[in-house]
């Protein structure tokens, strides 16, 4: 029984981890993080006005927003992919526990 699950759990993380790592440029480019910048009236464009306004006018380097357009216009990082990818192992992980 225990080889069974543990088959089952890895190959949920493997297809959750792949999965984050070939939807994430999707999922930027439709929430509005493109390669041409922020598109006008998006959730991107959302984020940002709010980060701007909370920020005192302008948005912070190294930030949240300027994380996530740094990657819909030049792609994921390293470091990101490894971090996409871990969260969807733990999504797949978590998900072969309500099977």
């Amino acid at each position: 029984m225990f080889c069974f699950v543990f088959f089952i759990s890895t190959k949920a993380v493997a297809a959750g981890a792949a999965v984050a790592l070939a939807a994430a440029p999707f999922v930027l480019g439709a929430v509005g993080f493109t390669s041409a910048g922020i598109a006008a009236g998006s959730t991107a464009a959302s984020l940002m006005s709010y980060a701007a306004a909370a920020n005192g006018g302008g948005v912070a380097a190294g930030g949240l927003v300027a994380a996530l357009q740094s990657a819909g216009a030049v792609g994921l990082s390293g470091a990101t992919s490894v971090a996409v990818a871990s969260a969807g192992a733990v999504v797949g992980w978590m998900a072969s526990r309500f099977h």
